[in-house]
C-alpha cells in the first residue's frame, strides 16, 4: 500500500476535504464547511493538515493553539481505509506541531453518542475531562 503523505492543506484540496467530511458525517447544518475552511486559513493555516495517498485526500485534521491549549477539530479518515492508521497518523502529526509551539495540553470534542471515536481517542491516550463544554455562536452560517 502506498505511503501516507501528511502536508498542509492547499486551496486545491477544498472539494476533496469537504467530500471526506461529508462521507464521515462531520458536516452539520449550522456549520458551512467552506466558511470553516476560510476561517482556518486565516488563523494558523499550517495546522490544517491533509493526508494524501495515491494522489487522493484520505485524511484531514484541523488543529489550533491559543497559547494555552491546543485543539483538534474535523478529524476524518476515508471510511474505506479505516483501520490502517490514518487517523492515528493525523493526530500524531497535529500533536507534533502543537508540541513544537509549546502546547502542554490538547482538547477536543466528541459527540457522546460516538462510542467508536471515543474509543479511538482513548487508545491514543486521551481521556474524559471533568468539564462541561459550552459554546456561543458569534456568527450564524447561512447553509443552503
Amino acid at each position: 500500500m502506498e505511503q501516507l503523505t501528511i502536508r498542509p492543506f492547499a486551496p486545491a484540496d477544498e472539494a476533496a476535504v469537504i467530500a471526506l467530511w461529508a462521507r464521515c458525517d462531520l458536516i452539520r447544518p449550522w456549520n458551512d464547511p467552506q466558511k470553516d475552511i476560510r476561517r482556518k486559513l486565516a488563523a494558523q493555516p499550517n495546522l490544517f493538515l491533509v493526508g494524501v495517498r495515491g494522489g487522493a485526500v484520505v485524511a484531514v485534521v484541523m488543529a489550533g493553539y491559543d497559547g494555552h491549549r491546543g485543539w483538534l477539530n474535523y478529524l476524518a479518515a476515508a471510511p474505506e481505509q479505516r483501520g490502517q492508521g490514518l487517523g492515528r497518523a493525523m493526530v500524531h502529526a497535529a500533536e507534533e506541531r502543537l508540541r513544537a509551539l509549546g502546547c502542554a495540553k490538547i482538547n477536543l470534542q466528541v459527540r457522546r453518542s460516538n462510542a467508536g471515536v471515543i474509543a479511538f481517542y482513548e487508545r491514543l491516550g486521551y481521556s474524559t475531562d471533568d468539564v462541561l463544554s459550552m459554546g456561543k455562536r458569534l456568527e450564524h452560517d447561512d447553509v443552503p
